[in-house]
């Protein structure tokens, strides 16, 4: 609650309208700005994510966190995998606090606002965590720049898809998280070239955490210039404003349709006992009254969080989690040098920035769930294949075929997830809560994701030191368990409208097949609605016109006369 007074104080500040950028740019310049900056952000977070992997190789660094040491050539040989594994996983803690308080403070005070605010605490985060002197104050300040990612990961992608059209929805975050991994493909390279510098320089893993500063510096200077959702506007009560805003964005016909669909939803969510309490969401807990509470579990909201989080538990433990940040451990089992392993990481991350400008084409054209498919399926034929392959290697050392091999499995793996199930699980939860959650709902989202990594992070290490390349037999295994889950639990969501996917679990059943029937009977008739209040409007429209160029000609004639 004291946090109540300065929210309220921040959500009235204004910067004034004249200098919104929605003033000098339109149309098409205008959504492209918005996915501009919203990809600025999740570049941060990729390169944040991506950054440890260098750090954990820092012989000074793993001196001074104490969990490990190194040789002359400066490999690294790690002791205490349980710190090592903790050091990194302790920032997840961190996403997992600032997602929820993300999800909430969005909601007071916007999501321009709280996008600026996430990135505040993460430059602040940043900046000390760069001066750390042990693994105390590396741990404090890794959970507080988490926190900040935490509140850009719970806003962002509701900010973009709230923002973009249904068409293209997928694309616009997919285009982001091209992004996402460009900065974890530039956290690889930074790495591998300090990886040069002297053995016991501070220089070599602390400029990698202020670099991060400087995406972060550019964002908080232009964030604010920004127009704010056109869909939270409306929950405002900022109709007009709301209004233009899509008219901009869609054009004079698609925005006044769209803003009528959003109405239409809005009045409904308001009359319902939905609330924004996480505990109320989680379990269909609601007070109010009887019709309330009947409309608001009509919407079943704690079977979407329940969705949301378990796709982002299962995407971090198809095994890209473990790969992102450890696999330079990888490609050393497999038979490669250090060096050699930091060079190859770095490699396979551009190839995996590469592979995400296919989603961009994809994601909408052929939907969420076909990505799902094939990617997973792909995925785990690839975790078995290179776990086989790096044993193999490991009983004949003097055949590095079999070492190749499994490396090139690991690439091939990487790539595929990073045209298909990179994007899925964050796409979804910017899609399926109602305007009133859906920034609550998106955090619950990045909750799983948190889970899933901070989990994955602390297990990688202790796992890969214990059962080797049986890590990646459990991850194959993962993968294919995930594709049972997304056939019967997980709708279509591509090329529908926020304010239609409510209606995809409106079904009393979990499964997809009854999930679709109920929707397309809903929407049929849903539709059919609003196509006669457009067209009622448009006569009002017309009405209007022809009795105001009656009147104008009657004055006329009575002034000849």
């Amino acid at each position: 609650m004291f946090l109540l007074t300065p929210l309220r104080k921040f959500r009235d500040w204004e910067i004034p309208e004249r200098l919104l950028i929605e003033n000098y740019v339109a149309d098409k310049n205008l959504i492209k700005s918005i996915i501009a900056l919203s990809c600025l952000a999740i570049f941060f977070f990729g390169y944040d994510q991506g950054m440890m992997s260098g750090v954990n190789n820092s012989p000074e660094y793993v001196g001074r966190m104490k969990i490990g040491y190194w040789d002359e050539s400066g490999a690294v040989t790690v002791t205490d995998s349980t710190k090592q594994g903790g050091i990194v996983a302790i920032y997840y803690l961190g996403t997992l606090v600032g997602a929820i308080f993300g999800g909430y403070v969005s909601d007071e005070v916007g999501r321009i606002k709280s996008i600026g605010l996430g990135t505040i605490i993460a430059i602040v985060g940043a900046i000390v965590q760069g001066c750390s002197r042990d693994t105390p104050m590396m741990c404090g300040t890794r959970f507080f720049t988490g926190i900040g990612t935490g509140i850009l990961n719970a806003v962002v992608p509701v900010y973009s898809s709230e923002c973009a059209s249904h068409l293209s929805r997928g694309a616009a975050i997919a285009l982001e998280f091209t992004l996402n991994i460009f900065g974890v493909c530039l956290a690889y390279w930074l790495a591998y070239g300090l990886s040069y510098i002297g053995i016991l320089s501070q220089f070599r893993w602390r400029f990698p955490i202020f670099f991060q500063i400087i995406p972060l510096a550019f964002l908080v200077a232009i964030v604010w210039f920004f127009p704010e959702s056109p869909r939270y506007l409306i929950k405002s009560g900022k109709y007009d404003r709301a209004k233009k805003l899509l008219i901009q964005l869609r054009g004079e016909d698609g925005g006044q349709r769209e803003f009528e669909e959003i109405i239409a939803a809005f009045d409904y969510e308001k009359d319902s006992a939905l609330s924004t309490n996480y505990v109320r969401m989680f379990f269909d807990w609601y007070s109010g009254s009887k019709e309330a509470i009947k409309k608001a579990k009509k919407l079943h909201i704690a079977r979407r969080i329940q969705l949301v989080i378990w796709l982002q538990i299962m995407q971090e433990w198809t095994g890209i989690a473990g790969i992102t940040v450890y696999q330079t451990d990888i490609f050393t089992q497999a038979g490669y040098s250090s060096g050699k392993s930091q060079w190859l990481a770095a490699v396979n991350n551009t190839i995996y920035t590469l592979s995400t400008v296919l989603a961009i084409y994809t994601i909408d054209r052929f939907g969420r769930r076909f990505a799902n498919f094939w990617g997973l399926g792909s995925m785990g034929v690839c975790m078995f294949l290179a776990g086989g392959l790096s044993k193999a290697q490991q009983l004949h050392p003097d055949n590095k075929n079999f070492g190749a091999a499994a490396t090139a499995f690991v690439f091939l793996f990487t790539a595929i997830f990073g045209a298909t199930l990179l994007m899925t699980p964050w796409i979804l939860p910017s899609e399926v809560f109602p305007l009133k959650l859906r920034a609550a709902g998106n955090a619950m989202g990045v909750v799983g994701w948190s889970i899933g990594n901070g989990w994955l992070m602390l297990m990688s290490p202790i796992m890969f030191n214990a059962i080797h390349e049986k890590t990646l037999y459990i991850f194959g295994a993962c993968n294919f368990l995930t594709i049972v889950m997304v056939y019967f639990l997980y709708p279509e969501t591509a090329n529908r409208s926020l304010e239609d996917i409510d209606f995809l679990f409106a079904s009393e059943s979990w499964l997809v097949s009854k999930c679709e029937a109920e929707f397309a009977k809903i929407i049929a008739e849903r539709h059919e609605l609003l196509n006669q209040a457009h067209e009622m409007t448009n006569d009002m429209k017309a009405e209007a016109k022809y009795v105001e160029q009656t009147s104008d000609a009657e004055s006329t004639d009575n002034a000849e006369t």
